[in-house]
């Protein structure tokens, strides 16, 4: 608990928001590139306690939030066939597809089932070895080592009723797509600390120095986060633009170098559809041709699925730090947890089940105006 509370203490939170109000000199906007760092800052409120020319918006650091309506339909398509046991994370089974979620297909007795690993997965496949069990591998360079390992794993055990459904995405080109973007904002970054952890960040200065913005690696509690942004507010004040690492304890510049190089055996750089942003060349992984047979969208006939999604959902603006989730029509009012228009509001990383849990005030502001 040591760690944890020192990094949660308000002493030390008090003293790095003195600097910051010392060093700002002029109106600054920062994204931070996680879902987790999004849900920390609401949670603890630093938006609301940082100077007024420092504001922070959300970037599209959620891969449940980003994962493109087609593949979900996908999901569901496969989930339905009798033969199939599914495996996904909690938060997958309540993100809408085109006309239903997950959910909907366990409720009309398809075998959807929550699990905490992709081992827990190849599990399933050992265990029912007359059903077809597909992991929805979803997520960020965080989560790819473990998913790439189920797959080496069930080869070497000669596991052949095991495959994956890849939604993985590579924050990088996602950094790149938003600096490029008409009408972009975003004038410094806060990266990910846990994807850092995976893959290091030698890619970034190539990123802060051809774009002019400051991009520094921070953690997730509070102490962590005003550290972060207070290296950002320095640069960006001081007309630096450079890679910093915030997060020392953990990150290094080269990354976990054996996790990439399982990485790189079983994925291969791919351009991936984000859902609201649209597509992002070579900004996701799938599954290398040697690696086919246990490619979920080789095994199952969903290649011809049309996907729509609602009209009234503005995540893609929210995801690319366009506006806040109270500014969409929808928040809180057609919107919510319960019936979810877009996957920011029911991912336990997205920015509108954050500000719909934590900001309750703002969501009673967008009801009374909507009446």
């Amino acid at each position: 608990m040591k760690f944890l509370t020192e990094f949660r203490d308000g002493q030390l939170a008090q003293g790095l928001l003195g600097e910051i109000r010392q060093v700002v000199t002029r109106p600054w906007v920062l994204m931070e590139i996680c879902g987790g760092q999004t849900h920390a800052i609401v949670r603890h409120g630093l938006d609301q306690v940082l100077p007024p020319e420092v504001e922070l918006v959300h970037g599209p650091g959620c891969p449940v939030c980003v994962t493109p309506v087609e593949l979900i339909d996908k999901a569901i398509a496969i989930a339905s066939f009798p033969e199939v046991i599914l495996c996904s994370y909690g938060d997958m089974l309540r993100v809408p597809g085109s006309d239903r979620d997950l959910f909907s297909v366990r409720a009309a007795g398809g075998d959807v089932r929550v699990v905490y690993s992709p081992l827990d997965a190849l599990k399933l496949a050992e265990q029912n070895v007359n059903k077809q069990v597909v992991f929805f591998a979803v997520g960020f360079e965080t989560t790819a080592p473990a998913n790439v390992a189920s797959v080496v794993q069930a080869r070497a055990l000669g596991i052949r009723n095991y495959s994956v459904l890849v939604s993985h995405f590579c924050v990088p080109p996602a950094i790149e797509a938003i600096l490029s973007s008409p009408g972009n904002r975003v004038q410094a970054f806060l990266a990910a600390g846990h994807v850092c952890a995976v893959m290091g960040y030698w890619e970034y200065p190539p990123l802060a120095s051809r774009y002019g913005v400051p991009i520094v690696v921070t953690g997730f509690e509070p102490v962590d986060l005003l550290q972060g942004i207070l290296a950002a507010v320095k640069q960006l004040e001081q007309g630096r633009a450079e890679a910093e690492n915030a997060y020392g304890r953990v990150v290094t510049r080269e990354g976990n170098r054996p996790a990439q190089a399982v990485i790189r055996q079983v994925f291969m750089p791919c351009d991936r559809k984000w859902r609201g942003v649209g597509t992002i060349p070579l900004s996701g992984w799938r599954l290398r041709p040697e690696f086919s047979e246990f490619d979920a969208e080789h095994r199952f006939p969903v290649g011809s699925i049309q996907p729509h999604e609602s009209p009234l959902c503005i995540a893609g603006q929210i995801l690319r730090g366009l506006k806040k989730p109270e500014q969409c029509p929808a928040f809180g009012v057609q919107c919510t947890p319960e019936n979810p228009l877009g996957a920011p509001m029911v991912s336990s990383e997205g920015a509108c089940a954050a500000y719909f849990r934590y900001r309750p005030s703002v969501r009673s502001e967008v009801h009374a105006e909507s009446l």
